[in-house]
């Protein structure tokens, strides 16, 4: 599996978006600054994040984004899974139920079927309040 640069800019969104999640709405010009992305892939990316009820918008002079949910209930996993689409590590796992013409007598989805499982289960247990934890913890370290 292999997270494309939607996926891994999704992600420094929302966790910026979770470092400020008792600010209010973030414009996305400042979360563009903080986070060194440009504002127009941003916008691009948006939407996925909408789509999958992550984020909250705001029009107007006080608008922006914040998150729909604290950050210690909103996982990797949901992000990037909005992002990407799909995570499994072969096409054939997409469908539900399995519709590969070679479903029955093939010797290698139980591999992908526990690859599958792993990362699912990693990353579901990766909060965006987990990430802004560790690295409190980081830089405390440092202190």
């Amino acid at each position: 599996m292999k997270i494309s640069t939607r996926g891994r800019y999704s992600l420094r969104m929302m966790i910026d978006l979770a470092q400020h999640y008792n600010d209010g709405y973030i414009a996305l010009k400042d979360i563009s600054a903080r986070q060194k992305i440009s504002k127009k892939y941003l916008e691009q990316i948006i939407p996925f994040l909408n789509r999958s009820k992550l984020l909250l918008t705001n029009r107007g002079h006080m608008g922006g984004y914040k998150l729909a949910k604290h950050p210690s209930e909103t996982t990797v996993y949901e992000i990037f899974l909005s992002a990407e689409g799909s995570l499994s590590p072969v096409s054939c796992m997409d469908n539900v139920p399995n519709q590969c013409e070679n479903f029955d007598g093939c010797l290698t989805l139980p591999i992908y079927e526990g690859l599958n499982e792993v990362i699912t289960n990693y990353l579901k247990g990766i909060t965006l309040q987990d990430i802004i934890e560790k690295q409190l913890e980081t830089c405390e370290y440092f202190i």
